[in-house]
Formats: C-alpha cells, sequence, structure tokens
C-alpha cells in the first residue's frame, strides 16, 4: 500500500471511530483525544493557572461566582438526569475561581474547571450576567468542546501530512505553496468555523441551563450589547474570527430566550432572578 493511500485509510479510521455524542444537541462530536487522558491534564493546568494567579477567595464578588457556578451546575446535572444521563459528568470536578485581573474574560477547561477574570464584572454588571456567562462557560465543559478542537488540531496535523506525501514528486516551489495555502485554508475554512459553531452551541446550551437554575434568560442579550458598547464595536470580519459577530449573539440570545424558558418551565421554574 502507498504511503499516501494509508494516510488516507487512517484518516478514515480517525472519523469513523474517533466520535463520540452531544447529549444536548445529539450530534456525534469528535473524540480523538479521551476525556480520560484530556481530563487529568486540564485539573494540572488549571491548578498551575490558579498557583501562578491572584485568585480572590474572600468577598462578595468571590461568593457570586461561586454561587452562580454551583446552581448552573446543578441545573446541568438535573437536565442530564431527566434526560437519560445520570452518570455523565461522573468525571467532572466542578471548581469556579476568581482572579484578580483586567483581562474581559472568563473560561473553561475540560472536567468542569471555570475562571473569571474581576474585569469582566462591571460588564456583566448583576447576577443574571454572571449567569449568562457562566452558563456559556459551563456548556463548553460539557460539550467536550475542548477535547473536540484537539481532536479537530490532530486531523488538520494529518491532512496536511497527507497532502504533503502526496506532493512528494513536485518541486520545491509547489510543495512550499501548498504548503502556505493549506495552513491558510485550513484555518479559515476549517478551524475558524469549528470555534464559531461551538460558541454558538455554548450560548444556546448555557441560555437553557441559566434559565433552569432560576436566572432569566432575557438578560443574556443585554450583556452582549453591553459587550458590544464595551467594545465599540470593533472586531475582525466574521470569517476570520473564532466567535460570532455580536449582532449575531444578540439575535440568537433573544431568539432563544423563550425556548429557554419553555425548557425551565419544565423543572418547575417560572420566576426568574436578575
Amino acid at each position: 500500500m502507498s504511503k499516501f493511500k494509508f494516510c488516507t485509510s487512517f484518516l478514515l479510521i480517525l472519523f469513523i471511530f474517533g466520535c463520540g455524542q452531544n447529549p444536548f444537541t445529539g450530534k456525534s462530536t469528535l473524540a480523538l483525544v479521551p476525556n480520560s487522558q484530556i481530563i487529568p491534564m486540564s485539573f494540572k493546568q488549571y491548578n498551575q493557572v490558579l498557583e501562578e494567579s491572584k485568585v480572590i477567595k474572600e468577598g462578595d464578588q468571590a461568593q457570586m461566582i461561586q454561587r452562580v457556578g454551583l446552581r448552573i451546575a446543578n441545573a446541568s446535572e438535573r437536565w442530564l438526569i431527566k434526560n437519560g444521563y445520570p452518570d455523565y459528568t461522573d468525571n467532572y470536578k466542578w471548581e469556579f475561581n476568581l482572579i484578580e485581573d483586567d483581562q474581559v474574560n472568563a473560561w473553561a477547561m475540560p472536567g468542569g474547571k471555570i475562571v473569571f477574570y474581576t474585569g469582566i464584572l462591571p460588564i456583566a454588571k448583576n447576577e443574571a450576567g454572571v449567569a449568562t456567562i457562566m452558563g456559556h462557560e459551563v456548556a463548553h465543559a460539557l460539550a467536550n468542546h475542548g477535547q473536540q478542537r484537539m481532536s479537530a488540531g490532530q486531523i488538520q496535523q494529518t491532512v496536511g501530512a497527507v497532502g504533503s506525501i502526496a506532493l512528494g514528486n513536485e518541486d520545491q516551489q509547489t510543495q512550499e505553496l501548498f504548503t502556505t495555502a493549506y495552513g491558510i485554508g485550513s484555518q479559515i475554512g476549517i478551524m475558524l468555523p469549528f470555534s464559531r459553531n461551538h460558541e454558538t452551541e455554548a450560548d444556546k446550551i448555557g441560555i437553557k441551563l441559566m434559565a433552569i437554575a432560576g436566572y432569566d434568560p432575557d438578560e443574556a442579550a443585554k450583556l452582549w450589547k453591553r459587550m458590544k458598547e464595551y467594545s465599540g464595536g470593533a472586531g475582525p470580519p466574521q470569517f476570520l474570527s473564532t466567535h460570532p459577530s455580536t449582532d449575531e449573539r444578540i439575535n440568537n440570545l433573544q431568539k432563544w430566550s423563550a425556548e429557554a424558558k419553555a425548557e425551565a418551565a419544565k423543572f418547575g421554574v417560572t420566576s426568574f432572578q436578575n
């Protein structure tokens, strides 16, 4: 068997066998790197970040991050149990920390490790704003987006190697042209849309989780209006961005708010906190 045929066959095997399932969407997901490998690495890296940062343990803001995080995590557990996934988060160890830093950011790592930076709190404005961000980050963790991104990176590297092998007999200039073009093409054509899809998915899952947790899902779009005002509407063209445009997010969240309230009603939640 030629090297090219071997590599393409190997790539096909990766697609067939390297799949999981997102319980919130029912869609198949890339899972070439198992969570049994990813989660311990995630915990180690998370602890390292905390050791190197100024973590706020006391005070109203830190307590709010803990409170909102636990409410969102509990809401996710209730949803998973109700929908037939009682053991889904057995390997998760939820942790919510606030780091003193002016960055307007928050992030999640596989296995339920969440960080908020103090810089994002003025834009969050209220507890429901924090819940919007928290729901989004918890959704990233639950949907195994970190695992999918690592798996997509493996495929990107494999496809690039296949292309290089196929052009092995071509002149050096042709090979260099492929390497440059493939790097740009795979980033814009595959990796960035892949990331945007994750962000949109996390928005949709997150707004439902915040509603089940008792937070007003109408506040989600309001948060992103404040985020747009803060950024002055600046940002790269959407096809070059890893995130959907702010206007698209606002429109989506406004549309999904009624769905989130309907989902919350299934759990007996009919009044919501701002």
